[in-house]
């Protein structure tokens, strides 16, 4: 257990979840940590939940490795005032972000509020956030719309509309050999909630390199050299839990029933077992023919539930643990390239207010065309 939690208010939930959710400023003195900002931009509902999520990925990955892991919020994303008193107790702010360096960030996405990503209340934030991680950070990871904001800001990638919700636990292959794929099956399974998309082509066409790439959800992993930091990208969600998927359909299903979205939401693929999907068909069925805000007091959540298998758990682990590694490494490469210039007499060259890592490590290269064709699917 090595994820410490750099919060001072010690009654947030995840200081009891594990003897590892210990506070920061106790717990680290005399060790090497790993700073990792968690940029959450998730709504009220989620922003605990997605905290759980990634705190017990990283801890599963982080293995011998201390990870110190901080909170930080767009103060322009919109929020109930329970979720306003969350964030200004446990969360500091973009202001404070800016002004430091820091190993890695997450940044999560956010349900789309507006037609536009530029129109979404918190853009330009985020694209503050963007160019700040591209000079002190070692590596930036970016899920769902944060990866559709990132690649538009700085490279001008548009996502495009999906004819119907991507969502359900897709296959995904291995497209090439790459450090942050190391032990990662051939062939895994990741889930996806989305209702936009980046396109492979297009993202080749910038520089972007494809690690891992579904026939049914398209690209899912790609990275890409952004000055000093290595960007991570997910379309999909490593981090989800086993029972995320479930949730997500479940509050889009009472949204329907209430009124307040005029489509039944899609049904989750390669998610249940035969006999869950059965059930959850016949409810979908009953929500389309006799449609009213009571028939939500009957959706068969335990039923679908009990079943559930999460198999992605094990390769979001192994990448996660390969991305802290090549953390871990580049640090270390710096601190051999700044021991080399002091003796020389050469000062280290400083962005902001802390010592930015040197990148040693070449740039990713953009994938070759045909990667259908190369994993074997005919265009």
């Amino acid at each position: 257990m090595t994820v410490l939690i750099d919060i001072e208010s010690h009654d947030h939930h995840l200081f009891s979840r594990a003897p590892s959710g210990a506070c920061a400023a106790a717990s680290s003195a005399g060790r090497e940590c790993i700073d990792i900002g968690l940029i959450n931009n998730m709504s009220d509902a989620a922003l605990m939940s997605t905290e759980r999520q990634l705190f017990d990925l990283l801890d599963a990955a982080a293995g011998r490795l201390c990870v110190r892991l901080h909170f930080y919020t767009m103060e322009a994303t919109p929020r109930s005032e329970w979720g306003r008193d969350y964030v200004r107790r446990y969360y500091r702010g973009t202001g404070d972000l800016l002004n430091r360096s820091l190993d890695g960030v997450i940044v999560t996405g956010a349900e789309p509020r507006a037609a536009s990503l530029t129109e979404e209340p918190y853009w330009t934030t985020f694209t503050e956030i963007a160019d700040w991680a591209t000079e002190n950070t070692v590596s930036s990871v970016y899920s769902c719309l944060a990866v559709h904001g990132a690649v538009l800001h700085l490279d001008g990638v548009a996502r495009h509309k999906l004819p119907a919700k991507c969502f359900g636990v897709f296959a995904q292959t291995k497209t090439r050999h790459h450090p942050l794929m190391q032990d990662v099956p051939r062939t895994f399974r990741i889930p996806h909630a989305r209702w936009n998309e980046v396109r492979e082509e297009d993202l080749s066409d910038c520089g972007y390199s494809v690690l891992t790439w579904s026939a049914e959800a398209g690209a899912d992993c790609f990275v890409k050299q952004q000055k000093n930091s290595f960007f991570v990208h997910f379309q999909g969600h490593p981090e989800y839990e086993t029972q995320s998927l479930l949730g997500e359909f479940r509050r889009d299903m009472g949204r329907y029933l209430r009124g307040e979205n005029d489509v039944c939401p899609t049904m989750p693929r390669g998610y249940l077992n035969e006999g869950a999907e059965e059930i959850l068909i016949a409810f979908r069925q009953k929500a389309l023919s006799d449609r009213s805000p009571e028939l939500f007091a009957h959706f068969p959540a335990d039923q679908l539930a009990k079943d559930l298998s999460n198999v992605w758990r094990l390769p979001a682990h192994r990448i996660y643990r390969n991305w802290l590694r090549y953390i871990v490494s580049q640090r270390r490469s710096r601190s051999v390239r700044e021991a080399t210039l002091a003796a020389a007499g050469i000062p280290a060259r400083r962005r902001g207010r802390k010592l930015v890592a040197v990148r040693s490590a070449r740039l990713a290269r953009s994938p070759n065309p045909g990667t259908m064709r190369r994993l074997g699917y005919n265009e």
